[in-house]
């Protein structure tokens, strides 16, 4: 008798356990929206994202609390808020996804802000560079950076490493003028001084004029917000051309200048570059070791993962910790809630998403362009400790 209760209470222990089994094997999938841009002219973004994804999901695998995490990837072809708001409906109401994620251009981002408000689905942006983001959209979470997060720091270096004197050139959209007018601040409120400022059209094809107005003016240094895409190299071999690292005008620029596929595209001008920016490929910590190996088995070992890759990594970092945190499920105010403060060690450095702005709070870096080996480098000369999205301490 006593043997054939044991083995009941053995089946019985089989079959809650099968049970269990099954049910956690039956449990759908934690579906994020990614959109992005997969196509149109420009460096490969979205080839990028995915790899930064596969590089998490390669060391962590591909589930959470008993939850696989799926990616529908949508592609927005560039800037186009309409396009935009529209995935994100769709990604919504059609696929029934749990959070979007990814963002690359702040007009689209404001687009599908609205439409994460409304529904109230967390959005983890891993690009999306303007201040004015965050406020108006409570379910949006920043991963990447602000243009004054790396323009303010890098007017506090200049001013305090001998250069009185700037003539700004930048983009003429929303990121260029955030860009310049944060250089200007900090730089002007530690002594330096602005002596011009060129508003450069999104589709300019020769920058000769401008950089001969600049070398006439004869300043201590450039500050360049003009981006690898919309005319990044054009700047770059102007400066060069019309003689301005000849007559010892320093170069500053924003980080979107020198990531790690643009500077083989800028060649030997590249050299002598200060740029500021959260993260280079280089940085020899065990994190970004493996963070940077996984991102090139999965993208290729000539492509050096950059800011964005490594906002996309941590994102998908913070999506698994919410979904664990709440045991396998993804409630959007319980997400927002323990996003809030969230901290944790990425390639980059330590983390923090301040509580208060929901962005990113950072080290900030300043690089120096070099030629090692053949190749340029960011090399750090300087860190700035955990900056907030505003530019401050």
């Amino acid at each position: 008798m006593r043997s054939l209760t044991r083995l009941a209470m053995v089946a019985v222990s089989m079959m809650v356990l099968i049970t269990a089994v099954a049910a956690a094997a039956d449990q759908t999938p934690i579906r994020i929206g990614i959109i992005y841009r997969y196509s149109g002219g420009g460096p490969p973004m979205g080839k990028s994202l995915d790899a930064a994804i596969a590089a998490y999901q390669a060391l962590h695998g591909d589930s959470v609390a008993g939850r696989k995490i799926e990616f529908i990837k949508r592609d927005d072809g560039g800037v186009a808020p309409d396009v935009a708001r529209r995935l994100a409906q769709e990604l919504i109401v059609g696929e029934k996804v749990d959070a979007l994620y990814g963002l690359l251009f702040t007009p689209n981002a404001i687009a599908v802000g609205s439409v994460s408000t409304a529904a109230k689905i967390p959005v983890f942006v891993t690009n999306a560079a303007t201040s004015e983001l965050l406020p108006p959209n409570p379910y949006m979470v920043r991963f990447s950076l602000t243009e004054t997060q790396v323009a303010a720091p890098l007017a506090v270096w200049a001013a305090k490493n001998g250069i009185k004197t700037v003539y700004s050139i930048y983009l003429d959209y929303g990121a260029g003028h955030e860009a310049a007018e944060a250089f200007k601040t900090a730089f002007t409120a530690n002594g330096g001084k602005i002596v011009g400022e060129i508003a450069a059209p999104l589709t300019t094809e020769t920058y000769v004029p401008y950089a001969q107005r600049i070398k006439d003016a004869k300043p201590d240094a450039v500050f360049a917000m003009v981006g690898p895409v919309n005319g990044g190299q054009g700047w770059v071999k102007a400066y060069q051309d019309v003689g301005l690292a000849a007559a010892g005008i320093k170069f500053l620029a924003t980080n979107d200048l020198t990531t790690g596929w643009n500077l083989p595209l800028l060649g030997d001008a590249a050299v002598g570059i200060v740029s500021a920016s959260n993260y280079t490929s280089s940085f020899d910590t065990p994190a970004n070791r493996t963070f940077v190996k996984a991102y090139q088995t999965a993208f290729g070992s000539a492509f050096q993962p950059d800011f964005e890759a490594v906002a996309a990594y941590d994102a998908v970092d913070a999506i698994y910790r919410v979904v664990k945190a709440q045991d396998g499920k993804l409630d959007p105010d319980k997400t927002l809630a323990l996003l809030r403060g969230m901290k944790f060690d990425s390639p980059r450095g330590p983390f923090y998403i301040d509580p208060q702005t929901r962005g990113a709070v950072q080290n900030i870096y300043i690089f120096r362009t070099d030629k090692i080996n053949g190749a340029n480098v960011n090399v750090k000369i300087a860190t700035l400790p955990m900056i907030k999205e505003n530019g401050q301490p």
